[in-house]
């Protein structure tokens, strides 16, 4: 019987990084990666890793949904995040309906996230609702 080996790597060839300040700057930055012929159509979950200074190590399209829902897998926001040895993320989804109303699903779904981190030291700094004519932070809002 063989088994597969797990290899883990860590490369960065970015040598200046974008240190994000706050959440215009993380929105601006979510906004350029998606897909605007997609974004009014089909929900999406992405999440945006940062080091201890909050530099960008990169953003990862974790999943997509329909028009009115992405499932969320907090295993999977954290094997990334662990595997890029993050410090702390953003996470961001859509609403195509283009409402920046949040939802209890979205809330509930924070705060696990939340308390995940708290748990493997990763910071969640704050979750980002996106339309392609603004966003709500809940950070922001207090609600973090």
């Amino acid at each position: 019987m063989e088994i597969a080996e797990i290899k883990v790597s860590y490369t960065n060839n970015n040598k200046k990084r974008l240190k994000i300040t706050n959440s215009k700057m993380s929105y601006d930055l979510l906004l350029a990666c998606w897909n605007k012929h997609t974004i009014e159509l089909q929900e999406e979950f992405k999440v945006l890793l940062l080091n201890n200074t909050n530099q960008v190590l990169g953003i990862y399209p974790l999943a997509k949904g329909g028009s009115s829902s992405v499932n969320v897998d907090a295993k999977l926001v954290f094997s990334v995040a662990l595997k890029c040895n993050a410090k702390g993320i953003i996470v961001a989804h859509n609403h195509p309906s283009g409402s920046l109303k949040i939802s209890e699903a979205d809330k509930i779904m924070t705060n696990k996230l939340k308390k995940a981190g708290e748990y493997l030291d990763i910071a969640v700094l704050d979750h980002l609702i996106i339309t392609k004519n603004g966003f709500y932070s809940f950070n922001d809002e207090g609600i973090m």
